[in-house]
């Protein structure tokens, strides 16, 4: 079923001056989910999940946070961290005047959606975490993300000249996701050596605590062989969160090659997160 797309944006201002947020609604209704992305990728790599959850009635919504894709790129590590990016996402829901909202994402998006969970437990009707990055993927991390740190800090002229490789591709001539791998591959150096700078030295995500009093329903999918997103991470948190809900995925490349099965299972989630009573779902907390 087809359904209606709309750009839209907004602003927040911070200490360091007025930063622009872009995002892409899909659908209509109050029955709200907001998708983020992996660290790095622009909120496209959301878009197929999107367009299923919205053709069954979902409202949905992908946001580039600050520093990916089409928002604004600060060059100031202080402004990066997950605390910040959850309380983009809030922003985001007051912009769209949406009172809760279901919110999962990606890796990152995944990793901020339980922020937002205890920044705002009162705004998140649901989560949807793929691939998160908890205790079991440190080293991996440092491996994956270090290199470009000292890359973008130390030897920028490499950064652009990936820039300016990929920036000239037409996205419409090549596969949907060789164009999020270009997309993601277009960064700035300043802006990539900020980014990854502030989460470097910021918390990950919410305590083990923290993450064992989040109430809210949650769906949370693990990939094997994906050393950056491990399998036990994903299977620890649907352990510690009260009410989640463990999808192990047939490799880390099914829900982009052959998303049929978990986007099904995402949309069967979402539907009922949207369908169980607000008090009831307090009460049976």
């Amino acid at each position: 079923m087809l359904v209606s797309e709309r750009i839209g944006q907004l602003f927040l201002d911070g200490d360091h001056g007025r930063d622009r947020l872009e995002y892409t609604e899909y659908g209509a209704g109050d029955a709200w989910v907001v998708l983020l992305h992996a660290q790095l990728m622009p909120r496209r790599m959301q878009q197929p999940l999107a367009r299923a959850l919205a053709s069954q009635g979902l409202h949905v919504v992908t946001l580039d946070l600050l520093g990916h894709g089409r928002s604004d790129r600060p060059a100031d590590p202080l402004v990066y961290s997950m605390t910040a990016f959850a309380e983009q996402v809030v922003a985001l829901l007051d912009h769209l005047g949406a009172p809760q909202a279901v919110v999962g994402g990606t890796s990152l998006g995944a990793n901020v959606s339980l922020e937002v969970a205890v920044m705002a437990p009162e705004r998140v009707r649901g989560l949807i975490c793929e691939m998160p990055v908890l205790d079991n993927a440190l080293e991996a991390g440092i491996l994956a993300f270090g290199p470009i740190l000292f890359s973008a800090r130390f030897l920028p002229l490499t950064i652009g000249a990936v820039r300016r490789l990929t920036r000239p591709v037409p996205r419409g001539i090549v596969p949907f996701w060789a164009g999020i791998a270009l997309d993601t591959l277009d960064q700035r150096a300043d802006s990539v050596a900020a980014l990854v700078h502030g989460l470097f030295f910021g918390r990950i995500a919410p305590s083990s605590q923290q993450r064992r009093a989040i109430a809210a329903p949650a769906l949370v999918v693990g990939h094997p062989a994906d050393p950056i997103h491990p399998a036990a991470d994903a299977a620890m948190l649907a352990d510690e969160l009260p009410h989640a809900t463990f999808v192990r995925a047939r490799s880390i490349l099914e829900w982009r090659r052959h998303p049929e099965r978990l986007d099904g299972e995402a949309t069967d989630f979402a539907l009922r997160c949207w369908k169980t009573p607000r008090r009831s779902r307090r009460a049976a907390t």
